[in-house]
């Protein structure tokens, strides 16, 4: 396995120059990343210090690292050339194209992707992970009627982790629904859930990976073995059958994926955009 140092460098919190960089990488296998942030490089003399820090590991690895860059002042990026690696600038390959088309030159603010600049998209944005956490694991199932998506299944199998993420980037209402062993072992669609079946999702897991994440939780009891994860997901999936619950397998996707999945399926439109 080969190793190699990446650096996500960024005026601000690093998030877009990870988020893309990182869909870079996922291309190419054969490779483990050493991945090192440095964000809010917003003066010279940090931007001074990253370059510093980025020499002092092409030297101590006696390879060139890659670099991504979301510097967007012009005085930083123009001092932001490092001696050794990679640098793949996203601003300066995409603007000019951009510039072009618009015929206007952009503005080289920093923090617009994710400051706080619209406060009615914010609220909205808080408000509804509120609403997530406040109807997680079936604790509260009075207000189930401004939900947008009630996510059921088997316990573990993700449903807080994709309401929270529908929630915090779209600004979904996701609610969640945790299936009882004695809902499970009776196969009725529990009385809760029956009012607002519309609303309905189901997910599932493959048997050995809920076992390990259930072992990892708790493995003292029935709860992680084999034959009772067997059993609730077989009852699950009848169960979602039985009612014509829509369900989808989490085993192999992240939480990005069975969001926009779930959001593509349903039509729910996304109140926010991330």
């Amino acid at each position: 396995m080969i190793r190699r140092t990446v650096f996500f460098v960024s005026d601000q919190t690093g998030v877009t120059a990870e988020t893309l960089g990182h869909s870079l990488l996922t291309q190419f296998d054969g490779y483990e990343f050493d991945l090192v942030t440095l964000p809010f490089l917003d003066t010279l003399d940090k931007v001074d210090r990253a370059l510093r820090q980025i020499e002092a590991r092409a030297e101590e690895q006696k390879v060139a690292p890659v670099i991504f860059s979301t510097l967007v002042q012009v005085d930083l990026r123009q001092r932001f050339a490092p001696k050794q690696g990679l640098l793949i600038d996203f601003f300066d390959t995409y603007l000019p194209m951009l510039e072009a088309e618009l015929a206007t030159k952009s503005t080289h603010k920093a923090g617009q992707a994710h400051g706080l600049v619209d406060s009615m998209r914010y609220d909205q944005r808080m408000d509804a992970m509120n609403y997530a956490l406040n109807n997680d694991d079936g604790s509260r199932v009075n207000d189930y009627s401004r939900a947008d998506i009630i996510l059921t299944g088997v316990s573990r199998s993700g449903k807080t982790p994709t309401c929270l993420y529908l929630a915090l980037s779209y600004g979904v209402y996701a609610a969640n629904y945790p299936l009882s062993e004695s809902e499970l072992e009776s196969g009725q669609l529990p009385v809760a859930l029956q009012e607002h079946k519309n609303k309905l999702y189901g997910l599932t897991i493959e048997a050995g990976r809920l076992q390990q994440i259930r072992r990892e939780r708790r493995a003292t009891g029935s709860y992680a073995t084999m034959p009772q994860v067997s059993f609730e997901i077989r009852a699950a999936e009848a169960m979602f059958r039985r009612y014509k619950i829509p369900f989808i397998d989490t085993t192999r996707s992240s939480i990005e994926e069975l969001a926009s999945t779930l959001l593509l399926n349903t039509g729910i439109e996304r109140r926010i955009r991330p």
